[in-house]
């Protein structure tokens, strides 16, 4: 085991606290492991939210023994896939942390466990799922309410703001400009268009007078 410098000492101590925080943010998805790599033989000097089993004191990765070995080693390898050892798939990033002479003497790593993301994303898969093979088309609604969603949204982008960011005086140019194209006589012209603004009916007739 190699000695560590006083600044390498204060490095891993300050290291250990910025473990310990992610550990807790990232908890219980993510395991957060922060090796010394001045002890090959014992780089686990710290582990939080343990996912996969290791226990401190335990021997360098072959990640780690790559950065042991080459200090042109990448310094951020990030999301790379994982495995842990009961074969649930991980995503991986690690971080090596130099001295002021440009030696690794540590690394902060994360392992997230994807198991619950990957069920997560199935189920909203399946339930976003549509039979398009059946040849219906059906739209819940009319044209006419298409037409002025799409004119208030013209309308919006030329004032360089969207439909519900409109000042008042904008809105009563909006309805001034329905009126004279025709749409406010459309069927629910007054409802579409309240429901557009995120407004009331009644003050969608306000800004119309």
């Amino acid at each position: 085991m190699q000695m560590h410098t006083p600044e390498q000492k204060q490095l891993l101590e300050q290291l250990q606290h910025i473990a310990a925080g992610l550990g807790q943010t990232l908890a219980p998805f993510g395991e957060v492991v922060l090796h010394d790599l001045c002890d090959p033989e014992h780089t686990v000097l710290a582990i939080h939210n343990n996912l996969s089993g290791r226990e401190v004191g335990d021997p360098a990765t072959e990640l780690g023994l790559a950065r042991i070995a080459d200090p042109d080693f990448a310094q951020v390898v990030a999301n790379y896939p994982n495995r842990f050892p009961d074969g649930r798939q991980a995503k991986s990033t690690s971080i090596g942390i130099k001295d002021s002479q440009g030696n690794y003497i540590a690394a902060l790593c994360m392992n997230i466990d994807l198991t619950l993301f990957q069920g997560l994303q199935n189920l909203l898969g399946q339930f976003g799922s549509m039979n398009t093979s059946a040849g219906i088309k059906e739209t819940l609604s009319t044209a006419g309410s298409d037409t002025i969603r799409a004119y208030i949204d013209t309308f919006a982008a030329r004032h360089a703001t969207t439909p519900r960011a409109l000042s008042a005086d904008q809105r009563r140019m909006l309805m001034r400009e329905l009126r004279e194209a025709g749409l406010t006589e459309m069927r629910r012209a007054m409802e579409t268009v309240a429901a557009h603004l995120g407004v009331s009916r009644a003050a969608v007739y306000n800004y119309a007078k």
